[in-house]
C-alpha cells in the first residue's frame, strides 16, 4: 500500500508499505537544483549536498559516514537540474537509526568555515576529473549549446570559477531559502507501516518550519547550433539532438518508445547500424531528460575522428525513417515489453520503489503508479510516434556538440538539411 501524508509544518511524506522485504529505503527530496541557480552561485545546490555530510551538532564526518555502514546500510545524495536527493537503506530494524542521521545531516548541519573551504578543494578536484572525461563532459556541452542563455544549461557541478567564489554566507542563504517545508517529500518505502514512518519522521522534523519560497524560473529559449570543443584526445566525442518534451506532456510515452527503438540499447537501431553492422563505434545511444517545462533528447555517440560525418549520416537517416515511416509493428511490440519488463522488475529493489516516489510527488505533485505508465505505453500507437518524432525532431532547432582533437570538417548545417519535417 502507498499512503500520502502532510505533516503540519507541510512536508509530505510518502510510504509505500512492503511486508514481503527486509530493507527500507528512505529519501529526503528537495525542489531545487541547478536550474534554479543563477550565475552568481552557479554549483550551490551540489556544494550543499556535499556540506550536508561534514558535520552536525551530534556527529563529525567520519561519524556520518560509519553510522549506517556498520549496520550494513548506505548513505548518499545526488543533485540534478530540478531537485536534489538525500537518501539511505537499512535493514527495517534500523529505519529509526538511518531517519535519525538523515534528518540530523538535513537540519543540523554546521557548515563550518574550515569544512567548507575544505569541501571547496574536493569539488574543484572533481570538476577537473569531469573535465578529464569527454564522453561525460560532452552532454554538458550539448545542453549549453541548446540553451545558452537559461540555467538549463548550466552543469550540475558549477565551474572551477563559481565554485571557488562561493561563500559560506551564500551557502547559508540558499539553505535557507529553498530547504522549507514546503519544499521538501519524504519517500520511504520496505518492511515498513505508515504510523512507524509519521511518528518517526515527525518527531525529528518537530519544529522545521518556514515559508514557500516561490522560484522565479524562465522558460527556456533554443539557441541551438554547432560547438566544438578541442581536446588533445583519439577519438571524437559527439552528442546531437533536439529539446524533447517536459514530464508533463501527453506525449512523453511516445518518446519514451521512440527513444528506445532508436537507441536504448543493443537492439535499438542506432547500435545495430552504426556499431554492429558498420564498426564505426563502441558506445551510441539516445536518452531523453524531461523537465517541469521542456525536456532534451540526445544522442551520443564516440568514434574516431575518419568516421565522424558517417556516424552523424546514419544518425540522422534513422531519424529521418522515423519521421516518415514511424517504427515497424514488430519494434513497437517489442520496445513495450521491454519498458513494461524494466519497469516491473524494478518494484522489486527498495531503493527504486523510493526513488520512484520522491521523484513523482517532487515533480508531478502526486503519484504516477507503475501501472498508470504500463498502461500508457500499451496505448501507444506509431501513429503517435510519428506525431512525437515531427515534434522533437524540428531542423531549425538541431544542435550538435562535439569534443575531439583537431579540424573535423563537420557540415552539420547542410547535413541536416536532409531531415524530412
Amino acid at each position: 500500500m502507498i499512503y500520502k501524508d502532510t505533516l503540519p509544518n507541510g512536508i509530505r511524506v510518502i510510504t509505500e508499505e512492503l511486508p514481503f522485504v527486509h530493507s527500507v529505503s528512505m529519501g529526503i527530496w528537495v525542489g531545487t537544483g541547478s536550474r534554479y541557480e543563477n550565475k552568481t552561485i552557479h554549483g550551490v545546490s551540489h556544494f550543499l549536498e556535499h556540506m550536508l555530510f561534514k558535520g552536525t551538532e551530534k556527529r563529525n564526518a567520519k561519524q556520518i559516514a560509519e553510522s549506517l555502514e556498520t549496520v550494513g546500510g548506505q548513505i548518499n545524495a545526488f543533485t540534478s537540474k530540478e531537485f536534489t536527493c538525500f537518501y539511505a537503506r537499512v535493514l527495517s530494524e534500523n529505519f529509526g537509526l538511518a531517519a535519525d542521521v538523515l534528518s540530523d545531516m538535513f537540519l543540523h548541519s554546521l557548515f563550518r568555515e574550515d569544512e567548507t573551504e575544505k569541501e571547496k578543494n574536493v569539488i574543484l578536484e572533481e570538476i577537473k576529473m569531469y573535465e578529464d572525461t569527454p564522453d561525460d563532459l560532452v552532454h554538458d556541452v550539448f545542453a549549453r549549446t541548446i540553451w545558452q542563455d537559461n540555467s538549463l544549461g548550466q552543469s550540475i557541478i558549477g565551474t572551477a570559477e563559481s565554485v571557488q567564489s562561493l561563500t559560506r554566507e551564500q551557502l547559508l542563504s540558499y539553505y535557507r531559502d529553498t530547504y522549507t517545508p514546503q519544499n521538501i517529500v519524504i519517500a520511504v518505502a520496505g518492511k515498513i507501516i505508515r504510523d512507524q514512518v509519521i511518528d518517526t519522521i515527525g518527531s525529528f522534523f518537530d519544529g522545521f518550519n518556514g515559508g514557500p519560497n516561490p522560484f522565479n524560473i524562465l522558460a527556456p529559449q533554443v539557441s541551438g547550433g554547432t560547438n566544438y570543443v578541442s581536446k588533445d584526445i583519439e577519438q571524437v566525442h559527439l552528442c546531437l539532438g533536439n529539446p524533447g518534451l517536459s514530464n508533463q506532456d501527453t506525449n512523453i510515452y511516445a518518446l519514451l518508445i521512440l527513444n528506445s527503438v532508436l537507441g536504448g540499447g543493443v537492439s535499438s537501431r542506432l547500435f545495430q547500424k552504426v556499431r554492429e553492422e558498420k564498426g564505426l563505434t563502441y558506445s551510441i545511444y539516445s536518452y531523453h531528460s524531461g523537465y517541469t517545462d521542456t525536456g532534451l533528447f540526445g544522442i551520443y555517440a564516440g568514434t574516431s575522428p575518419k568516421s565522424v560525418n558517417s556516424v552523424i549520416a546514419i544518425i540522422l537517416e534513422q531519424i529521418n525513417d522515423i519521421i516518415r515511416h514511424g517504427v515497424t509493428d514488430e519494434e513497437l511490440s517489442r520496445t513495450k515489453q521491454q519498458i513494461k519488463g524494466s519497469i516491473l522488475l524494478g518494484l522489486e529493489n527498495v531503493s527504486s520503489r523510493m526513488n520512484r516516489l520522491g521523484k513523482s510527488e517532487i515533480s508531478f505533485g502526486r503519484i504516477v503508479t507503475p501501472e498508470e505508465v504500463v498502461e500508457s505505453v500499451m496505448n501507444v500507437n506509431n501513429d503517435l510516434i510519428i506525431e512525437t518524432a515531427q515534434q522533437i525532431f524540428q531542423t531549425d532547432k538541431f544542435s550538435l556538440a562535439v569534443i575531439g582533437p583537431g579540424t573535423l570538417g563537420i557540415d552539420f548545417s547542410s547535413m541536416i538539411k536532409n531531415v524530412v519535417i
